[in-house]
């Protein structure tokens, strides 16, 4: 009977076996495949990786807007708090003085007979304990009723100042906390954008520089025009490509003349490195003219300018947000300062999307 039974089989064996092996593999292969390709990263094309590029800058410019918004208004509750605390060093030296005029009368009192015991309690370590009990100044006499007064109106001013000074303390530093959250996101978005072009060749770089100075609607020969003018010396002479509308406009355009080359750091505002509208806001002090930190701020001084009647000296702004903003020199051009790694210089304003003018004066 032994001799009849069947072979036992493996319950993988034969076909069955050979067949689940295969699967296994195929599995094996495909899981191989998706795992690669999810975790690979594609070259980008140089397209892209100027697209990403731009598109990291004009935020990094965003966030540097907002930066020097917060950085204005810090610097003015830093000035505030200043001012507060002087105030209250001489607020403090005036009570001083009064507390010295009731020692002397004290004083006084002492050697005709003894001392008040108002002026006991004025004088002693804690004098608010005793200013806040009118009834003694009520019993005190004339003169010293009149001091104690004095010194008690001081300290409530003193005492607002103090809550005034802390309030304003409070405030600078949320303001502080603020700037280095920007701060981070600026310096990491710039990082990104950096990390990005050191992806390209020499001849990616190269083209990519060209075509960012060109400019999208530039007239074809204007861009090397433009870095021809940007080459010149500091003290060569500059001269707008139509008629400046007064003096104080030639002398922002002479300056903004002289800024070219220099780089763009962002939240500066000269002399050596500017961003877009610490740039425009030097050129317009240097006339005169003191125009407010941010783009935002910018777009509303002065007279609201369409842009076919632009004039030299004029700022021209872009993108909805009112996130850059250049000097116009005619032509169809202005300068500005573009974005890190990119030095002040000539540009067309139909290179972004253009926002709004403003004549500041």
């Amino acid at each position: 009977m032994a001799a009849h039974r069947k072979p036992k089989q493996h319950p993988l064996g034969g076909p069955a076996a050979r067949t689940a092996a295969t699967l296994a593999l195929a599995s094996a292969a495909t899981a191989t495949l998706f795992e690669g390709s999810g975790h690979a990263e594609p070259k980008l094309t140089p397209a892209q990786v100027k697209a990403k590029v731009d598109q990291l800058y004009h935020d990094a410019e965003v966030a540097t807007e907002a930066y020097d918004g917060t950085k204005e208004k810090a610097d003015a509750t830093e000035r505030s708090l200043s001012e507060l605390r002087d105030e209250a060093a001489r607020r403090t030296e005036r009570l001083n003085t009064a507390r010295n005029a009731l020692g002397s009368l004290a004083a006084a009192q002492y050697r005709s007979g003894g001392v008040a015991p108002e002026l006991q309690l004025i004088l002693s370590s804690d004098p608010k304990r005793y200013l806040d009990d009118a009834a003694f100044a009520e019993r005190a006499g004339d003169r010293t009723a009149t001091t104690v007064a004095g010194v008690r109106r001081q300290l409530a001013e003193l005492d607002r100042l103090h809550a005034r000074a802390e309030g304003k303390l409070t405030q600078l530093r949320g303001q502080q906390s603020t700037l280095r959250e920007q701060k981070s996101d600026i310096q990491s978005k710039i990082t990104s954008a950096e990390a990005l072009l050191a992806q390209l060749s020499a001849p990616e770089r190269d083209s990519y520089e060209k075509a960012e100075t060109a400019g999208a609607n530039q007239p074809a020969g204007a861009a090397s025009a433009d870095r021809a003018r940007a080459a010149r010396s500091a003290d060569a002479p500059r001269t707008p490509l139509a008629a400046v509308p007064g003096p104080r406009a030639a002398a922002a355009v002479a300056f903004a003349y002289s800024a070219l080359g220099k780089p763009y750091v962002w939240g500066a505002t000269g002399p050596s490195s500017f961003d877009c509208s610490g740039l425009t806001q030097a050129a317009w002090r240097s006339a005169g003219v003191q125009l407010p930190r941010t783009t935002y701020t910018q777009i509303n001084v002065g007279s609201r300018v369409p842009r076919s009647q632009l004039a030299p000296g004029d700022l021209v702004f872009f993108y909805s947000g009112i996130s850059h903003v250049g000097l116009y020199i005619g032509g169809g051009q202005m300068i500005h300062a573009p974005h890190p790694g990119a030095p002040v210089r000539i540009a067309p304003i139909d290179q972004m999307p253009f926002a709004g003018a403003a004549r500041p004066a």
